[in-house]
């Protein structure tokens, strides 16, 4: 379909998304040992801080100093000069100051405290990385992410199941008939949708389970699998950038700073992220529909390389088949489409964290209602406290009721289910090395240290540059931390107080963090739904870089800008 008239295009030979990850995590192992050794001391006592919290104002997670340097824990600031060095066991140095004694390794620290008596002292170094940490990091990717990966791999089996019915293919078929001139109008709806559901409550990874339908529906209708992955990944990422209300990104930022005792405005909050989100919508909305028309007109213009071009014809060319204007779904396939359809909406509710927004929850009420055999329903959680677990076991119910509707037999079922299940291996490979990066750099502590000695210097800027360097810091460190709400932790108990001190808008700073995770959260190859998605749309990462690194950009310089001006307010 898509074979080049104007020019000829040759196959590109380009690295795998699992090469590309690999390479990353040995990069992080290298510079773990060229970056200073962290250093350790006692770690702080829970009940001690309470007491300390019930007698005192509420104490920063980090304030800044005198002379501009930012003190990384919640003790008084002490001159850099009143520490003297002292010896253990002839080996270890530990340096001993008039309120702590740190040491030079965890092994020398616990064995003058006690195992787990140790903590890193923040900001001061990384643990160098040993080599078969580096060599396991992707296989502890799987214990990382295996709520996801069984979610992709029943997810699977179940469109494996719908397809043999026919009746996605045949409806697919009828909407693009029934479409005819405007499919931009699909597009740009279908992005409103995921968008609005992105700065909801966060829909990134839970979107990987619509990757196909909207490829196949795109190829369907002239375009190419791009065009589908960028109205999915483009319009749920400009929802999660611009999060408004969204538990897992603002709200874990918001109730950071409350915890550490920061003044915010909530309402300028969301103000902030409703026109983040939509300028990056706008944004994305116009470069997908660009490219769209410019494929529909010349599908030689077409990303895609020739190999990937071919797989896109194998795995969506049936969608272009038969252009009967007789054609109709049978009484078993609306059915079928009804339960299929049902299913993602049933998803799509049962994440959204109901007992986020609404003190009565009906989903909850209900669910705590159930008693005897039926008591804690179909999943064990009600709606809006379902996770990947949950969902995989939803969507393999619903394939078994439409195995049944369209009489498939046992064997039937059990063989299609498990070779969808089979057809999904390679996404969830992705998925599980993208997060060995993350496990690398906890085990690390290479992002604590980034984050420690970067916010030290953003400490010492004006707001107007303060607010660009904090964004392009949190860009490096969610490159390395890909989740919202794994950064949000992370980083605004650091940088927020940092704000305050320096008279900035905190608000300001907080949806900083978020869109900038949001951003990368749209090309970096260590996000596991980007990964997972592309895999199932059959588009390389690399061609998704190549198209996607232009529109990423222009998000980036617009959420400097929109940021830039409300610190000024």
């Amino acid at each position: 379909m898509f074979k080049k008239k104007n020019r000829k295009k040759t196959s590109r030979a380009m690295l795998s998304a699992y090469s590309i990850i690999m390479i990353l995590i040995v990069l992080l192992g290298i510079l773990s040992h060229v970056l200073p050794k962290a250093k350790y001391h006692e770690a702080p006592v829970e009940d001690e801080t309470v007491q300390v919290e019930e007698e005192t104002a509420p104490q920063l997670e980090a304030t800044v100093g005198a002379e501009g340097q930012l003190i990384a824990n919640n003790d008084s600031v002490t001159p850099l000069d009143a520490g003297t060095e002292t010896t253990l066991d002839g080996a270890e140095a530990a340096t001993t100051t008039e309120e702590e004694t740190t040491y030079d390794s965890l092994e020398a620290c616990e064995e003058a405290l006690g195992e787990g008596a140790c903590a890193i002292v923040d900001g001061s170094g990384v643990e160098g990385a040993k080599l078969y940490q580096i060599l396991i990091a992707p296989i502890l990717g799987f214990e990382n992410a295996i709520d996801v990966c069984i979610f992709v791999m029943v997810l699977g089996g179940f469109l494996a199941v719908m397809a043999k019915t026919k009746a996605l293919e045949t409806g697919i078929k009828i909407l693009v008939k029934k479409l005819h001139g405007k499919e931009y109008l699909l597009i740009l709806l279908l992005m409103l949708i995921f968008s609005v559901l992105g700065t909801t409550y966060g829909f990134l990874e839970e979107s990987v389970g619509f990757y196909v339908l909207i490829a196949a529906t795109m190829y369907a209708a002239g375009m190419d699998p791009l065009v589908g992955v960028a109205t999915i990944l483009l319009g749920a990422g400009s929802g999660v950038l611009g999060s408004t209300i969204n538990p897992f990104a603002t709200g874990v930022a918001v109730s950071a700073m409350k915890d550490a005792g920061i003044e915010f405005n909530n309402g300028t909050v969301i103000l902030i992220g409703v026109v983040l989100w939509l300028t990056t919508l706008a944004i994305s909305a116009f470069f997908v529909v660009k490219y769209a028309k410019k494929v529909q007109r010349d599908k030689g213009s077409t990303f895609l390389s020739l190999r990937e071009q071919a797989a896109a014809e194998k795995k969506y060319g049936k969608f272009l088949e038969a252009k009967d204007d007789a054609l109709k779904l049978t009484g078993t396939q609306i059915a079928s489409l009804i339960v299929f359809a049902f299913s993602f909406v049933v998803m799509i509710i049962s994440f959204i964290p109901w007992g986020e927004f609404f003190e009565n929850n009906i989903f909850a009420q209900f669910h705590d209602a159930l008693g005897g055999f039926f008591a804690g329903g179909l999943t064990g959680a009600a709606l809006g406290d379902w996770w990947f677990y949950e969902a995989a076991l939803w969507f393999f119910l619903m394939s078994i009721v439409i195995s049944l509707i369209n009489r498939q037999g046992e064997h039937g079922y059990v063989d299609t289910f498990i070779d969808g299940a089979d057809d999904m291996i390679g996404v969830v490979l992705v998925i599980a090395v993208a997060r060995g990066a993350s496990v690398l750099m906890a085990q690390t502590s290479l992002d604590n240290y980034i984050v420690y000695n970067a916010s030290n210097f953003l400490a010492t800027l004006p707001e107007m540059a303060f607010v660009p360097l904090n964004y392009l810091l949190h860009v490096v460190l969610s490159v390395l931390v890909p989740s919202s709400s794994g950064l949000a932790t992370l980083s605004t108990p650091i940088i927020a107080p940092v704000a305050q001190n320096l008279g900035y808008s905190t608000d300001v700073a907080a949806m900083t963090i978020v869109a900038a995770n949001g951003l990368v959260n749209l090309i970096t190859p260590t996000c596991g739904a980007i990964m997972g998605g592309l895999a199932l749309a059959k588009v390389d990462y690399a061609t998704w870089f190549k198209w996607g690194i232009r529109v990423v950009g222009c998000i980036a310089v617009v959420n400097i800008i929109v940021l830039c001006l409300f610190s000024l307010g």
